[in-house]
């Protein structure tokens, strides 16, 4: 077989034709990567090689056939195939060693193509933020590839005589193995047969991205070894020789063995260097066990992208194939464009429709180097099974960053957005959530939206301590006490405190400070803050917190609309900034936190922390270090707007407004008695089991905004200022953290590393680097040539 293959690479090496069919191989890459705008790597602007292995795969269904066109056709064309019959050499060792030789030549192809890995290593910022192992693990996916063309090839040559009929035969089936089963796949008689795992697509697309799927690597072993069974199938046909049917029969079931196997017993490879395409245990244990079948339905589709959707959209595909592929076929997921075809009332109709859905589309503008373009893209995803279903939000929005950092957030957070809805929409038995009520809590208007969101995985509703007997209270899997007005009872306390013992969890959003903007407004523009007595303070105190008597006022605030004149009888109105409504933007790494939008707030208080013994605390919410502190009793008025505050005054210490709590707790009722009033049996627990409370300085973070006609809108949706916050994300997130106990959440601190190129550098040396990348290749191969050719003349000249 060795001396097979060495004559087939001696003999291709010496032809002119190959360093042609090369070198076209190479121009044709290098201009696709480097010149032409719609993939090039350079506009692209992320510090990756994506582009090359989703062409090459193109390009090598025609440079394969041309390398392999002649190995058995010439062959048998000018009857030298007879002479190597009579060599001590069987069947499978000519075609074998034909076969890797072909191998070896792709492989020689796609050397100068480190070149580009290069230019990306230097154009990276910083230098050298490229994820070498992605390379790798892709350069791997395209090597099989190219052996899988290569069997194709070499069958095609076995068949014809006429190199150009083999090399069409070739290309006609490389492009039919590769994509046509997906075409099939989508005919509506076909569609439930599964007809794309044939293809290569479906296989190739894991590969390529850097992880290597045992399956994928079985699928690509079989497809090579079953055109070489074809290619030896054939040659004993035309040599009219009776085949070995046992040898050519096992050659055939060890492939379908190896097939079956990978098929059933598999494991991944991700050679990423931040595993980025590693599914959680967590994960792979939901989709492992689904009950039921789930289809995602993603709208990030449509032609025109911008490179950074363009991402996002790789990276949601990327992350449903990988879920994909623990469901045991039970999840499925589509790309559709819902507005592709549609204009005017009918466009506007689909958006309606999707808003119903929980569905926002995105107008986008994107600075480019032609000015900017806008779009209008739908970055969601729908979840559904059984009837019911879950919009999934793909793009996350954040004041302050970058629109690199937001994509980069939202692509970490996939693989929890996913999980998550597919978890809520296939368990049943939702865990419950209560909203206490009975001390003028917010009303079921102002926490509408917040309710109606729990309401797609909880089961939700209003608790009344006075008269909920306690054993229905214990089952409330989350009790969020919002914004009381009214001071609680010793009785209601000692329930409270008994169902943390028990292992309740607990969110208290606490306003300490009576103070109100309409009151403000509603008394001539001033108001007394004075302090409330809500009777928490001991509770909290030996749960390991304190919220104060003060008013926080921060210069990273929102604004609120003020009449500032009356023009023809019309009152202007003009929003301006309030110090007293802070806008917090998370800093902690915490799961409930991490990468959320700004929160809106309305007169905040500072917390303090207790040293508590065996009570883990977590700064969730903090100001930002402009702010000041007033204590109260503390006099209001809007006349403030007018004064232009003191920066220098307001550079303080970030103050903490929202505290984590975990542990076990002590009970408020430690050495004390039992309330009067209780008339149910209910046994002192002295400590808590190991249980999570949320203590959040702000009454009103939960509250939606209600219109003049009593509709809700939002939460954490500003109509005045038509601003989004993320006070809904954060509700959600705390819900899942309290009640999840498998660590579902904990999803979200998963942290991919930005990747990008210096783009000032691309704008000053674009044109070196495109010249870099396609003379360089060409010159090597043409070095080589020339080299290979000096070699053989001196050979043969003695």
């Amino acid at each position: 077989m060795y001396s097979i293959l060495k004559k087939e690479i001696t003999s291709y090496l010496s032809s002119l034709v190959a360093y042609v069919t090369i070198g076209v191989f190479l121009l044709v890459l290098g201009l696709f990567l480097w010149v032409f705008p719609d993939s090039s790597i350079l506009d692209y602007g992320y510090a990756s090689l994506d582009s090359l292995f989703s062409t090459a795969p193109y390009l090598f269904m025609f440079l394969i056939p041309a390398i392999t066109m002649r190995s058995l056709a010439e062959e048998r064309k000018e009857g030298t195939f007879e002479l190597l019959l009579t060599r001590p050499l069987t069947d499978w060792q000519i075609i074998l060693g034909k076969f890797f030789a072909c191998v070896l030549l792709v492989l020689f192809a796609l050397i100068p193509t480190l070149v580009y890995y290069y230019s990306v290593y230097m154009l990276g910022t910083p230098q050298g933020n490229i994820d070498t192992g992605a390379v790798i693990g892709s350069y791997i996916g395209l090597f099989l590839l190219g052996a899988g063309f290569v069997a194709i090839g070499l069958f095609a040559s076995s068949i014809s005589k006429n190199q150009i009929i083999a090399f069409t035969i070739a290309v006609f089936v490389s492009f039919f193995v590769y994509s046509g089963f997906d075409s099939l796949s989508t005919l509506l008689s076909l569609q439930n047969l599964g007809l794309q795992h044939l293809g290569i697509t479906e296989h190739y697309a894991s590969v390529s991205r850097g992880v290597l799927d045992t399956r994928d690597l079985g699928y690509f072993v079989c497809l090579s070894g079953l055109f070489i069974w074809f290619t030896l199938f054939v040659i004993k046909i035309q040599r009219q020789k009776s085949a070995n049917q046992k040898g050519m029969l096992g050659g055939l079931a060890v492939i379908i063995i190896v097939g079956l196997i990978s098929s059933y017993a598999f494991t991944r490879f991700d050679f990423t260097k931040e595993k980025r395409f590693t599914i959680s245990k967590i994960s792979r244990g939901l989709l492992d066990s689904l009950p039921k079948g789930v289809k995602v339905t993603v709208y990030l589709q449509g032609d025109n992208f911008p490179a950074a959707f363009k991402r996002l959209r790789g990276a949601t595909r990327d992350m449903l194939n990988d879920l994909q592929a623990y469901s045991h076929g039970k999840l499925q997921f589509d790309f559709t464009d819902p507005l592709k075809g549609l204009a005017g009332d009918q466009q506007q109709q689909a958006i309606q429709d999707l808003g119903e859905k929980g569905i926002e589309p995105t107008n986008l503008s994107e600075k480019t180097d032609n000015g900017l373009t806008q779009k209008l893209i739908i970055p969601y995803a729908m979840v559904s099974s059984d009837g019911k279903q879950i919009a999934v939000k793909l793009l996350l929005n954040r004041i302050g960053l970058s629109p690199e950092e937001q994509l980069n957030n939202s692509i970490q957070n996939l693989e929890y957005a996913f999980s998550s809805a597919i978890k809520k929409v296939t368990t049943g038995g939702k865990p419950e959530v209560g909203f206490t009520e009975g001390h003028n809590e917010l009303s079921d208007a102002q926490l509408n939206d917040g309710m109606k969101s729990l309401s797609d995985g909880y089961a939700v509703g209003r608790v009344d301590l006075k008269t909920i007997p306690f054993a229905e209270l214990v089952k409330v899997k989350l009790l969020v006490i919002p914004k009381p007005d009214k001071p609680f009872t010793e009785l209601e306390k000692f329930k409270l405190d008994q169902y943390a013992m028990r292992g309740g969890r607990l969110l208290w959003t606490i306003d300490q400070v009576s103070a109100e903007l309409d009151s403000l407004r509603g008394h001539g523009g001033d108001q007394l803050a004075f302090n409330k007595q809500l009777n928490l303070d001991d509770i909290l105190f030996v749960y390991g917190v304190r919220i104060n008597y003060d008013l926080v006022a921060d210069m990273n605030c929102s604004q609120i609309p003020v009449a500032t004149g009356n023009v023809g009888g019309q009152a202007q109105i003009q929003n301006v900034p309030w110090l007293f409504y802070p806008v917090l933007i998370p800093t902690s790494k915490n799961p409930i936190v991490k990468n959320l939008d700004g929160i809106h707030t309305e007169f905040i208080s500072t917390i303090d922390t207790i040293g508590e013994k065996g009570i883990e605390k977590t700064v969730l919410l903090s100001s930002s270090p402009y702010n000041k502190k007033f204590n109260t009793p503390y006099q209001l008025s809007l006349q403030m707007l007018e004064q232009e505050p003191d920066p220098k005054t307001f550079v303080n210490p970030p103050k903490t407004v929202g505290v984590l709590l975990e542990g076990k707790f002590k009970s408020d009722f430690l050495n004390r008695p039992q309330p009067e009033g209780l008339t149910e049996k209910i046994e002192s627990l002295s400590e808590s089991k190991r249980t999570k409370m949320i203590v959040i300085s702000d009454g009103d973070v939960f509250k939606n905004q209600v219109g003049n006609d009593g509709s809700a809108y939002p939460l954490g949706y500003d109509h005045f200022t038509q601003q989004s916050y993320g006070n809904k994300n954060l509700l959600l997130n705390i819900a899942d953290y309290m009640t999840d106990d498998s660590g579902l959440i904990g999803l979200r601190t998963k942290e991919i590393q930005i990747r990008l190129l210096d783009r000032a550098r691309i704008r000053s040396e674009k044109l070196y680097w495109q010249v870099i990348n396609n003379v360089i290749p060409l010159a090597f191969v043409l070095i080589f040539a020339i080299f290979q050719h000096y070699i053989r003349k001196r050979k043969y000249a003695h």
